[in-house]
Order: structure tokens, then C-alpha cells, then sequence
């Protein structure tokens, strides 16, 4: 049986807290923008959208960190993000979050399941 997943990126692209890597993934018969980054050592992998109103949150492509590596900050809004998490932080996302992406890391490579 062939494994249904396809790779992403490479482990070494996503580094702790720093620029993220975009991709497509497939939600309810749509693709949709998505991104993977590294925080807390683990590839963590969301719909690149804001929750207040949806646009993508970088600034430029692959930017989604805060200048701490904290939290994702949208571009547009200023809504921050926890990137364990998804959830908001502050500003005009209050109370949402951001949407997962389920995402594995193997042999040196980022997935996602398919």
C-alpha cells in the first residue's frame, strides 16, 4: 500500500523560531495556504490564515515570528499567536485561533498526510 503523505520541506529548512516554509494543503475539497515552522523543537504546521479577518499572516513570504521568535504576528492586524498552539494571544483575535495542520517529521523530512 502506498503512503499516502508528501513532503513538505526538509527538517533543516525550519529552524527554531525563524522563517517558516509554505505549502498547500487540502481543507474540506479546497486548497488553502498553509505554513510549517519549528518552535519548542517541533515542526508545527497551520492554515495561513488570521482568525480576526481572513488574510495570510506573513509580511513577506515564510515571515510569521514576532522579532523575539515569540509569537505569530499578522501582518495586517497585528493579531498574535501562540505557535504551540494556534491560539490567540492578543490583539483582534480574541478568543480564536489559528487552524492546524497535522504534520509529521521523519528522516529528516517534514509531512503532511494526504
Amino acid at each position: 500500500m502506498p503512503d499516502p503523505a508528501r513532503a513538505i520541506c526538509s527538517s533543516a529548512e525550519i529552524q527554531e523560531g525563524g522563517r517558516g516554509v509554505r505549502f498547500e494543503a487540502e481543507l474540506k475539497g479546497a486548497l488553502r495556504s498553509a505554513f510549517v515552522v519549528r518552535f519548542d523543537g517541533i515542526a508545527r504546521a497551520y492554515l495561513n490564515q488570521c482568525a480576526h479577518v481572513p488574510v495570510e499572516l506573513d509580511w513577506q513570504p515564510g515571515t510569521f515570528f514576532d522579532n523575539d521568535g515569540l509569537y505569530f504576528v499578522c501582518a495586517t492586524h497585528g493579531a498574535m499567536y501562540d505557535p504551540a498552539t494556534g491560539a490567540c494571544a492578543g490583539g483582534p483575535c480574541r478568543g480564536g485561533g489559528l487552524i492546524p495542520v497535522a504534520v509529521r517529521e521523519h528522516d529528516g523530512q517534514i509531512f503532511i498526510d494526504e
